[in-house]
This record gives structure tokens, sequence and C-alpha cells, in this order.
């Protein structure tokens, strides 16, 4: 018997919906959905054990995977299944998991999953922009500790209209391409890309998301009322103890003020704190540091906490000593790797990146292979965190999660700029060797300044900046924090990075801890940024102005040229020989694609000398060259035969054409060599294809005067006797073949 069923319908507005279902599958999980919209569907599940770990945080896992059945397709590689997660698959995760962590209470540690599901795909629906629905919807018919449903969506604008989870085809005509994360009364996360937009028009395009979003938070409370809603579970609380946490304080308040009022450098800091917490625990003895030991530790961060937060709203000061629009300094350096194509540093303070760009053919593109897109990247970063960076020693397993964040983050702020007729497959990568705030950002100050070193004509240069914001609800205070530092970041209320261009934003990631951020101060805080923004962009210009004029001495030049379908095959040659043959000889790298659109050959050749480039399109012109009916052409005798002379054009060496005795010259030949030898230089006319023998035809004697009473022969007449003859060796034939049969 089919399940009874429970759905709830959301309108977008422009006649597409999306549905949430329950009740049909997973029905052993504590929460499971199917979202719907169009042909896409997401199944998404959510478990949570009913024991809390013995950890001090919560052990929160997001999961999201793209099944390629889902699009009718089979998976890439030897082993045909999914493997581990793709780059856009990660990206997702991250999406989720920065909504829902902060909405389960702070002392939540059972072990939790979310899970979420492509079963279905179609081309018109982006299904990373449902799954914070997916997500959010499981948890409200579960019976987890959750405060509120929250929902996630995608925001495009065409020609001055938002445009809620556009398709992918409508964010190439899109100016923006945002998701936002929000509750019905808060907005959570931001993160996107734009156009070089102001601040104003950014707010717009997070209203509008938020209006859409609290319509599918609505529809969440409907399905849960209608299924049933659970009663919250009952868990273990954290241990709570009102008098030694007023213990604590006391003991640490002061001192920690004092110490983040010195404005010392970030170790030093570090430290003084390290002794200040272990003067308190002094205090207490053994019995006492056994029985309530973490909670001293834990009150004693709530303590630091509260007392860096009041130094900045009271004081106006920071941990470091700044004024909170204060940058730190920056000092930048290009062509500091001598080998690369392009290469740069950037500090700012404690953090420092170094980027490097390496230029290449469409060959080196990267490959994006997953159910939901198929595509090629010709611009892309990378970005490598290594734990030295913050002097730490511990273990590297792979690319995490953060890095592919913050790394497709830097990708998004610099790819506008690339310009469209860049002939390059770029790839930048950041290695951050130091950090202490935003390396992310470092890295996009960097990237910009590696790419003008290597000679890519960027459009602008880019900068960014990482603020902050510290409030407090009950009195209204609030300090926005320009280019925050890492503890900064850990006890503020709102993380955004920003970046752009002098004219405008390019990219944005924003996290809000606070409820209810009015968006007179997020309009604020972005203005604040572009400040420092242009801030730092003077510093990256002050050390690169422009980009270089070309490519550097040792990096490989790229010349792009296209060729008619028709000769694509001649310049491959059988089993690649002449294009194999020629990279060899010139010692370049030829890439042929096919234009999908006029079907011709599109010919990169890269190369590190003009000398072998020129070769390569020498050579394509022979390959293409094609004499035009009544023009001129120089040759060169290249073969002696009895009946003419086989003449190579000198415009196009390999092209041979054959010049008839009785072309070269009017008066009667007996022998070529009378007339030409080889290597014999000069000019013949092209006729085009002889109607009678069917070949290209050429002509010296045209182009010389005809000698003085020069007559024209006659007409070769008809052989009536020839024709007989022929006739009479028919019939002769014939009888032969009579009387084989015989």
């Amino acid at each position: 018997m089919i399940p009874k069923t429970f759905k709830e319908v959301i309108d977008l507005g422009d006649g597409r919906e999306i549905t949430i279902e329950t009740g049909k599958l997973a029905k052993q999980a504590h929460g499971s959905v199917v979202v719907q919209s169009g042909k896409c569907m997401l199944l998404c599940t959510v478990v949570s054990n009913y024991q809390q770990s013995d950890v001090d945080f919560l052990p929160l896992t997001v999961d999201y995977r793209e099944k390629f059945a889902a699009a009718g397709r089979y998976p890439g590689g030897f082993f045909k299944r999914e493997a581990r997660p793709s780059d856009g698959e990660v990206l997702t995760m991250r999406l989720v998991d920065r909504v829902l962590r902060p909405l389960f209470p702070k002392d939540y540690h059972a072990e939790t999953q979310v899970m979420i599901q492509l079963m279905s795909h179609d081309e018109e629906v982006m299904p990373d922009a449902m799954a914070g629905l997916a997500a959010s919807a499981a948890i409200q018919l579960s019976d987890f500790p959750f405060e509120c449903p929250i929902s996630e969506v995608r925001v495009g604008r065409i020609n001055g209209e938002f445009i809620i989870n556009p398709s992918r085809k409508q964010l190439e005509e899109s100016d923006i391409d945002m998701v936002i994360g929000a509750s019905a009364d808060s907005v959570m996360m931001v993160e996107g890309e734009m156009n070089e937009i102001s601040e104003e028009e950014m707010t717009e395009a997070i209203k509008a998301a938020h209006e859409a979003i609290k319509v599918q938070c609505a529809a969440q409370v409907r399905l849960a009322e209608a299924f049933g809603k659970k009663a919250t579970r009952e868990y273990e609380p954290e241990r709570e103890d009102a008098d030694l946490e007023k213990k604590v304080r006391d003991l640490v308040y002061d001192k920690v003020y004092q110490v983040a009022k010195a404005g010392s450098a970030k170790h030093e800091r570090s430290a003084a704190f390290q002794q200040i917490k272990e003067e308190v625990i002094a205090t207490f003895s053994e019995e006492e540091l056994e029985d309530f030991g973490s909670l001293v530790s834990k009150y004693f961060y709530k303590a630091e906490k509260a007392a860096v937060r009041d130094l900045t709203l009271n004081d106006g000061l920071r941990l470091d000593g700044r004024k909170t629009t204060e940058i730190r300094p920056i000092w930048c350096e290009v062509d500091y790797l001598p080998s690369v194509h392009g290469s740069s540093i950037f500090t700012r303070g404690e953090t420092q990146a170094l980027a490097t760009v390496t230029l290449g053919t469409s060959r080196e593109a990267n490959q994006i292979d997953m159910p939901s897109f198929e595509g090629e990247e010709k611009f892309y970063l990378h970005y490598n965190f290594p734990p030295f960076s913050t002097g730490e020693a511990r273990p590297i397993r792979g690319t995490s999660r953060r890095e592919v964040g913050h790394g497709n983050l830097a990708q998004r702020a610099l790819k506008g700029m690339i310009p469209a007729d860049c002939p390059y497959t770029v790839r930048v990568v950041s290695e951050v060797l130091e950090s202490n705030g935003s390396s992310s950002m470092a890295t996009v100050c960097a990237g910009t300044m590696a790419l003008m070193d290597a000679g890519v004509q960027l459009k602008k240069p880019v900068s960014g900046i990482a603020m902050g914001l510290i409030s407090d609800g009950d009195s209204g205070k609030y300090a926005v924090l320009s280019d925050i530092l890492g503890d900064e970041d850990h006890l503020g209320d709102m993380d955004f990075k920003v970046t752009g261009t002098a004219d405008g934003i390019t990219a944005c990631q924003m996290d809000i801890k606070v409820k209810g951020l009015s968006y007179e101060i997020l309009v604020k805080a972005l203005k604040q940024a572009r400040e420092g923004r242009l801030h730092i962009l003077e510093k990256l210009t002050d050390t690169i102005a422009e980009p270089r004029e070309d490519v550097k001495e040792y990096a490989p030049k790229m010349v792009t040229t296209r060729i008619a379908n028709e000769y694509i095959g001649a310049l491959i040659g059988p089993g690649g020989k002449v294009i194999q043959e020629l990279q060899k000889e010139t010692k370049t790298t030829i890439v042929i694609n096919e234009d999908p659109v006029t079907e011709e050959g599109i010919v990169e050749i890269l190369g590190n000398g003009q000398e072998g480039i020129n070769a390569v399109l020498a050579k394509i012109d022979s390959i293409t060259f094609k004499p035009v009916v009544g023009n001129s052409y120089k040759v060169k005798v290249i073969k002696m035969l009895d009946f003419g002379a086989v003449v190579e054009y000198l415009d196009a060496p390999g092209n041979e054409v054959l010049l008839h005795v009785s072309e070269l010259a009017w008066e009667r030949t007996e022998n070529v060599s009378d007339v030409v030898n080889m290597g014999d230089v000069f000019e013949v006319k092209y006729f085009g294809l002889d109607s009678r023998t069917k070949k290209e035809k050429v002509s010296r004697k045209a182009l010389l005067e005809k000698p003085e009473g020069y007559k024209e022969r006659a007409p070769r007449p008809e052989n009536k006797d020839r024709g007989s003859r022929d006739n009479r060796g028919s019939r002769d034939n014939n009888r032969n073949k009579d009387r084989r049969r015989d």
C-alpha cells in the first residue's frame, strides 16, 4: 500500500513552482523530504544521534551529492560509480552548512547528518539553489532542537528585473549571481558574484531574495503542521555554574581588557592571554579542576570575548591597536619568482599570499563533469592553506572544503575582469604563507598583481577586504571593523568579504551571526568596505599600474587563427603525422578545436619562440592557400618533366602545380629545359580548373608579350581515321570477348 503523503506548493510568481513532499521515501530517517521543481528532484534526509558526543562542538555533516543517473549519464573515469565529491558539490555543502549550524543550540553536541541527493535533473533548474530549502524542510519534520526554518534562493538580475532561482541560461545574461540564506526574520548568509554593481544594488538584491525566502519558510511550517509537528527531543545540556562564571569573569575581564588595549602582535597577545588563563587555573585546587576544569576554560573564553568586544564598542580600539576603519600596513612585490609566467607577493599585516600565474592552451582548461553541468573553465584559481601559515603542525589530508570555498570566492572576484578575447587558459595558484585575517582577500590582491605581471590584459584591477561587525543589541551600539583579524572574525557578529574594482563590487561572501541586522547597518558596512578596498587598490596599482604589454620572454606566446573546416584534416595529417612533425620541428604546441557554430577550425599555437610560431603560421597558410583565378603568383621550379615543369608557390610552400610545356612560351617548345631550369623563379597566371583535363592550369606565357607576327594555331581537327581505328579496336575487343565465351 502506498503510504500517505503530504505536500506543499511554493509559487515562484512566474509560472514556476517548487513542491515539498514527505511520507513516501526514507521513512526511517528522522526527517525526509523530496523537493521538486520541473523535473529536478532532490531527496534530503536528516538523522541525529540521541546520545551527546564527547566533544565541545556540534559534529554536523552536510553532504550534497549529484547522481549521474539523474541526468541519464555514466560517471567518467575507469570506475563507473560516484566517488569523492566535486568542487561544485563541496561548495553547495558549504552554503547549506553555514546557514544551518548557527540555529542548533550551542550545547547540542549529538552527531548530526544532513544528506541531500540530486535524484532527477532538469536543464532549466539549478539544484543547488534548493538544497537549503530541502535541508531545513527535513529538519522541520524531525524532533531536532532547531531554532526556526530557513531557506536559500539564488537571485539574478536581467534588464533591471530580479529573478528568483534563474536557470543557468538566464544567468549568462544576468549581472548578478547571488545565493542568499535567511530565516523569515533575518538574513544569515550571502555569497555570489556581480558585474561591478553598487552597494545599494547589492542590498536591493538581498531584499528581493529575502521576500522569496519568507514564502518558503511559511510553506515549511504548514508542511510540518500537516504532517504532525514532533515534540522537540530532550538532551542532556551542558553543565552550567553561574557562581563559577562570575568568579572567572571577575578574575579575567580586567586583565584581558588591558592586554587587548595594549595593541600587541598576534603571538605576543596569545601568549599574554594564555598566561592569564594559567593564573586563573592556578587559583583552583586539583580537585576543583577535576570536577569543573572544562567550565573554567569555557568561562575564560566567554569573559575574554566580552572584554575584547567591549574594548571596541567603548574605546573604538582593536586587538592590534588600530581604529575601526584602519587598514594594516601593506607591502607588495611582483616578478618575485624568476621562472614562472607571472608572480606576486601581497602582505597585509600578518597575512601573506604568494600568487603564481601559468599560461596554457585550451587543452589545459579545467574540465567540469557534474550531472547538473558539463563545461570547462579557461580561467581558474586554486588556493592552498598550509598549517605553517598559522604556526601549527597538523596532518595534511588533501584539499579541505575551506580551501575549495576560499579559492572559489577569489576566482569569482577576478574572472569577470579576464577579457573575453584572452587567448590563454589561465591558472592562478595562491600559496598562503602567513595568516591572521582573510587570506582569501589577500589571494584576490595577489592574484590581480600576478595576472598583470604575466601580461594578462585585465580589464581593471581588483582588490578585496574582510569586514567585521560588533554590536550590542541592548544599547544599540555597534562598530564596523575594516580589515579584521582572525580573532575578530571569531568574536564578531558578522564576517563579510567584499571584492571589487574602483567602479563596483565583483564578489562577496557574508555570514551574519546576529538576528535582525538592519539594512541601514549593512549598507554602512558595505560603504566602509568600499573605502578600504580603494585604499588597498591604490597599494596594488602603486606596485604595478597596468598589465605588461606582452607576456614575459620565457613565457609562451599564444597566437590563435581560424581555418576552414575542409583544411582541418590536412593540418592534422594521417594519424596526426603532419601536426606532430610540425610541433616537433617548431617546438610549439598546436591545439585544434572546432567552432560549434561556424564549424571552422580554431587553431591555437603556443610557443616560447616567435620564429617557431611564424613557421607554424606559414605552414597553415600553405595548407589553406587557394589561388584566385586571374591573379599572378611567383613560383619556383622544383621538378622537371618531359611534358612540363612542376612549380611551387613561393607564398605557399608545399603547394605544387604542373606548368605544361605548352604554357611555357608563345614559341613552340621542344624541350622544357630550353625555357626553364630547376630552381628558376618567375611568375605565372592562374586560370583555375582546365575544362578539358579537370586539373589546375597555370601559364607563364600568358604574362609574356606575344612575339611579332605570332599567329594562333588553328584548332586541331577531328581525326576520322583515329576514330575509325578506335571503333575498329572496339570491334576487335568484342570479337575477343566472344572467343573467350566460346
